[in-house]
């Protein structure tokens, strides 16, 4: 029988060296753990004004590094809450800070090439408890009065409100303030973005599949071909500017038509979390955080929990309403009659028909809301075309090629 040879005292020595490290090395990582879930940052919540004390690794979940660009919301507490539903024990689950609990609405705006001019306006509100999702869609022409109280009085047109700004505060909060006293709907939290930076968003993720019934020439060297593709980072921002053969419709058109875009992109979103993972869905938002993609007053931990409620919504509960109204002229104050100088083509709203729509979709926990409890302007009372009043779609019939909303108005 063998006797084992003894370990040489060099080898013993570089064992006895590399247990002492990595003990060393284990301490100071368990150490370091420690103090970074340690509740020793005081944390100040900037909306509801409580401190407390959290850990590192929560201060950076919570912190909001893109909210100094467009500021902070002011707060604001609703006094038409409905009692009967929102009890003083109601409770919806979601851990965000909410205006009114059992909703959360989210105000996206899309920007021109000069970031001035607000040209997609799209509210979008998640019932919580009811597992549905309602997006409003605010026609960037949408009349808002020539007295300047809210838009630019040389054109009226609801796309100005954030240049016009003029609530003295930030630019967001007077668009903010606009939505709230014209359409009665409290604002949670905003998303703001650039047409070129869905180029990059897009491409980001690998693109978005659609199917198209028929070609789409943006211009004559861009082209989006008949049937299913994967759009680009550049196509997309050619699929949502698109209106070239909406010539009856407008900006009308354009709208409607960004519904396609929406149901792809959030069959996209769905796609992602299922075959690749909540991981890299999570990655993906936070390489378009950092890279200011977007601007929000959101952190990267509410916007994942927003993503998080949106991705178990099914498509068939996700409607988008168009703000019912119809096409008219404006004729703005210092307006001069001349062969080069049209009036202001501007989406007329009508407003019970606007009321009725918001009462019913948009204000699920708030009583309803009258004829003088909103601000909001009909430029025409003689209504030519109702046409619109009802023009919404659900997301899933759209993805289906099923949408119901025809293209019938002449505005343009």
């Amino acid at each position: 029988m063998k006797k084992k040879k003894k370990k040489s005292g060099k080898a013993s020595q570089v064992t006895n060296a590399t247990v002492k490290a990595l003990s060393v090395t284990v301490s100071m990582l368990s150490i370091i753990l420690l103090i970074l879930n340690m509740p020793i940052v005081a944390y100040t919540n900037t909306k509801t004004k409580e401190t407390e004390n959290i850990s590192i690794v929560n201060f950076f979940k919570k912190w909001k590094p893109l909210v100094g660009i467009e500021g902070e919301l002011s707060s604001m507490s609703v006094s038409d809450i409905n009692t009967d539903i929102v009890t003083p024990d109601f409770s919806d689950g979601l851990d965000l800070p909410q205006i009114i609990e059992g909703q959360y609405t989210v105000l996206f705006l899309g920007f021109d090439e000069d970031g001035l001019n607000h040209d997609v306006n799209w509210i979008f509100q998640f019932d919580i408890a009811k597992a549905t999702l309602h997006i409003l869609q605010i026609p960037r022409d949408t009349f808002m009065g020539a007295d300047g109280t809210y838009a630019s009085a040389s054109t009226g047109k609801f796309n100005s409100v954030y240049s016009h700004n003029s609530s003295g505060g930030s630019p967001i909060q007077s668009v903010v303030n606009a939505v709230q006293d014209n359409f009665g709907i409290p604002i949670d939290a905003y998303v703001t973005t650039n047409c070129y930076d869905i180029v990059d968003m897009v491409d980001l993720i690998g693109g978005i599949p659609i199917t198209l019934d028929q070609q789409m020439m943006y211009e004559a060297d861009k082209i989006i071909p008949a049937g299913y593709s994967v759009l680009t980072g550049e196509q997309a921002e050619w699929f949502v500017r698109y209106r070239r053969t909406f010539s009856d419709e407008g900006d009308i058109g354009r709208v409607k038509n960004q519904r396609k875009f929406l149901a792809a992109a959030m069959t996209k979103m769905m796609n992602i979390i299922e075959d690749e993972g909540r991981t890299k869905f999570y990655s993906y938002l936070k390489e378009i955080y950092d890279n200011k993609y977007i601007l929000t007053d959101m952190s990267i931990e509410d916007i994942s929990k927003v993503a998080d409620l949106a991705s178990t919504i099914d498509m068939e509960n996700v409607n988008v309403y168009l703000l019912p109204g119809e096409g008219a002229d404006y004729y703005p104050p210092d307006y001069v009659p001349a062969p080069n100088n049209p009036p202001q083509s501007v989406w007329s709203v009508h407003k019970q028909a606007a009321l009725d729509l918001i009462n019913e979709n948009f204000r699920p926990y708030q009583l309803d809301m009258g004829l003088y409890n909103s601000a909001l302007t009909e430029l025409v009372t003689d209504y030519l075309n109702v046409s619109n009043d009802n023009a919404y779609d659900n997301l899933e019939d759209i993805q289906n090629g099923d949408e119901k909303t025809q293209m019938l108005d002449d505005y343009n």
